[in-house]
């Protein structure tokens, strides 16, 4: 039985293209921790596109080759997520979601060490993440362009 982290907070919901170019999912980034030191990157579940492996995802985008990596079995592919929650934060597309305060909950599919702080933070844990208001969650599927082809498969 998979863990489950709950939290609330600010939380970004953000189109992630996972087959470029045209195959989409949903992410949610938001934080956990006294200072925000864990990264959460969770992809919303959305009816008829299969769950999405967001490690798997962060590997086809090849991380390593723009930075490389000594620092461990999916250092890259983490910090390559959190920078994506990160900057979709910073500077949000047209259409993310931005919710002040939003309570969720994970279910974590794998949680990374960092071994030192990236955008500010230690760790990431990855996973299926569901915001607690139904009303909130209705609303996710909109940041999906209207003429986007959505995710099919991983």
């Amino acid at each position: 039985m998979p863990r489950t982290v709950t939290g609330a907070g600010r939380v970004t919901v953000l189109p992630l293209p996972h087959t470029w170019p045209d195959r989409y999912g949903v992410l949610a980034y938001t934080t956990s921790g006294e200072f925000g030191d864990t990264a959460i990157v969770g992809y919303v579940t959305i009816v008829d596109i299969p769950d999405m492996s967001l490690m798997d995802i962060a590997e086809q985008h090849q991380p390593a080759r723009l930075c490389g990596s000594a620092a461990g079995a999916r250092f890259t592919e983490a910090c390559w997520l959190i920078c994506v929650g990160w900057s979709g934060r910073t500077i949000p597309k047209p259409g993310t979601l931005e919710l002040p305060h939003a309570a969720w909950s994970l279910e974590v599919d794998r949680t990374t060490e960092l071994g030192m702080t990236m955008y500010g933070h230690d760790r990431l844990s990855v996973g299926r993440i569901t915001l607690d208001d139904p009303d909130l969650m209705a609303r996710a599927p909109g940041v999906l362009a209207p003429d986007s082809r959505i995710a099919a498969s991983v």
